[in-house]
C-alpha cells in the first residue's frame, strides 16, 4: 500500500537508441505520488554530468578562497538596494496579498460605521464613570474588580472598531504614491541582484571575504545567456586596488585570474570523466580550452583597445564566443566622490564592470546611507570582481544554453516547482 504522500526515490535502466550516447544508461528517477497524481522526473546523462561539473565547481570556489585567506559571508537575499541602479529588480511585497485578504474581510464583515464607533466611546466613557463612583463610594474590592474587568473589554472592543474602521480595499496610497510603509518591510524591498555592497561591510573588519549565492534579475530577456535566477560569486578584497598594492598582496586581477585557472585545473583533476562526456557530445575544445587556460597567463588590456581589436578582425564573425565571464573594479573609498558623481564605467580587464555612484544616478540616498556610513566613518582602499557561476560552467562545457547548466531554471514564463 502507497501513501498518497510519499516520495517514493527509485532507480532504473532506460534504453536509449540515439547512436551519439550508449544503447542503455541509468537515470536517477524522482517518483511523487500524490492522489494518484505521477510526476516523473528522470534525468541523462547530460544532466547528471552538469550537475556533478556543478557540484565540482562550487566545492573548488569555496576551496580556492578558503586556500588563500577569505572569509565566507552570507549576503541577504532581500535587500533595500540597488546594486546595479538598472531598475530591473524583483520586488519584495505582500500589499497585495494583504490587499486581497482586506478584501475578503471586509466582504465577510463590514468594517464599523461612525456611529457604531460613537458608541463604543459611549460605553467606554459609561464604564470608566462606574469605576470612578465605585472607587468614590469605596466598594467593594470585588465591585471594584469586576467593574474595571468591563471597562477594561470595551477598551478592547473600541480597539478593534477604530482598527477595523481604519481598513481599507486596495493598495495603500500616500500623495498619490503607493506607500510602502503599509508593506512588511516598511519600505521597498526587492530581491538582490548583486551581494557586492553587503559583502563590502565585512572587507574592512575580516580582510578578505567572498559572498556566493542567488541573486536575481527582472529582466525579460530570452536569450540563451540570461537567467532571471542565477548565482554570482563575488570576492572583495581589502586594502587592494586594481594592480598597484603592498607586496605581500596578491591585487584584484591576479585572484580573477587564480580564481579561474584554479577552477579549470580542478575540472581536469576532478571531473575528467564527465568533461569527456562533453567533449564527445558538446564541445570538442572543452578539455584542450581547460589545459590552455588553466596554464597560460592572462592578456591584460584595456576594454577600448579589446574592442579595437575585434572590430580590426573582420575575416570572422564572433557568434556568442565573446562575453564576459569576471567583472571587476577598484571601489570608490572617497565619500564626496561617491555622492557626487554619476554612474562610472571602470574598465578592467577586457570587459566593463559598472559600480553605482548614487546621487547622479537618480537613487535616493536614503536606502544607502549605511553604505556612506562605511565611507564617513574611515575605510580603506579595497576591491573586487564577480563571476557569473552558470556562465563559468557555460565556458568550461562548451554547452549553449544557460538554461541547461542550472537545475530548476528561471526565465520569463517560467518558474516550475
Amino acid at each position: 500500500m502507497v501513501d498518497d504522500h510519499m516520495l517514493h526515490v527509485g532507480y532504473f535502466i532506460v534504453c536509449q537508441p540515439d547512436p551519439v550516447v550508449s544503447s542503455c544508461f541509468s537515470c536517477f528517477v524522482v517518483f511523487i505520488v500524490k492522489r494518484r497524481n505521477f510526476l516523473l522526473i528522470y534525468q541523462g546523462l547530460q544532466i547528471s554530468a552538469v550537475a556533478r561539473i556543478r557540484d565540482e565547481l562550487a566545492y573548488a570556489t569555496h576551496t580556492f578562497f578558503r586556500k588563500n585567506g577569505f572569509r565566507y559571508v552570507h549576503t541577504p537575499i532581500i535587500t533595500t538596494s540597488d546594486c546595479e541602479g538598472a531598475g530591473e529588480m524583483f520586488q519584495v511585497t505582500t500589499l497585495f496579498s494583504d490587499a486581497e485578504k482586506v478584501e475578503k474581510e471586509l466582504k465577510q464583515n463590514p468594517r464599523p460605521s461612525e456611529s457604531d464607533i460613537e458608541a463604543a466611546k459611549l460605553l467606554v466613557k459609561e464604564k470608566g464613570e462606574t469605576v470612578s463612583q465605585l472607587k468614590s463610594s469605596k466598594a467593594s474590592k470585588q465591585e471594584i474588580s469586576a467593574s474595571v474587568s468591563e471597562l477594561t473589554k470595551a477598551k478592547e472592543s473600541l480597539s478593534r472598531l477604530e482598527e477595523r474602521f481604519k481598513l481599507k480595499a486596495g493598495i495603500p496610497q500616500k500623495d498619490g504614491k503607493i506607500d510602502y510603509a503599509h508593506d512588511f518591510f516598511g519600505r521597498q524591498a526587492f530581491l538582490t541582484v548583486s551581494g557586492q555592497l553587503q559583502v563590502e561591510t565585512y572587507a574592512c573588519a575580516l580582510g578578505n571575504v567572498y559572498t556566493f549565492g542567488p541573486t536575481f534579475r527582472a529582466e525579460h530577456s530570452h536569450t540563451s545567456r540570461h537567467l532571471a535566477e542565477f548565482w554570482m560569486v563575488e570576492p572583495e578584497i581589502a586594502f587592494a586596488n586594481l594592480e598597484v598594492l603592498h607586496v605581500e598582496i596578491v591585487d584584484d586581477m591576479n585572484y580573477a585570474e587564480s580564481y579561474v585557472k584554479f577552477l579549470c585545473k580542478w575540472l581536469l583533476d576532478n571531473c575528467l570523466e564527465d568533461m569527456e562526456f562533453m567533449v564527445k557530445n558538446f564541445d570538442k575544445a572543452a578539455i584542450e580550452r581547460l589545459k590552455l587556460v588553466s596554464s597560460s597567463p592572462f592578456e591584460r588590456i584595456s576594454y577600448t583597445k579589446a574592442v579595437q581589436l575585434l572590430k580590426n578582425v573582420t575575416d570572422k564573425k564572433f557568434e556568442n564566443e565573446v562575453g564576459e565571464l569576471i567583472g571587476g573594479s577598484q571601489r570608490e573609498e572617497r565619500l564626496d566622490v561617491l555622492v557626487k558623481r554619476s554612474l562610472e564605467i571602470i574598465l578592467m580587464l577586457l570587459f566593463p564592470a559598472f559600480f553605482c555612484r548614487i546621487t547622479d544616478s537618480g537613487l535616493p540616498l536614503e536606502p544607502y546611507e549605511w553604505y556612506l556610513d562605511l565611507r564617513r566613518f574611515g575605510t580603506v582602499k579595497h576591491s573586487g570582481f564577480g563571476l557569473g557561476f552558470e556562465r563559468m560552467i557555460l565556458f568550461a562545457t562548451g554547452i549553449d544554453n544557460i538554461r541547461d547548466v542550472i537545475p530548476f531554471p528561471r526565465y520569463p514564463g517560467r518558474a516550475d516547482l
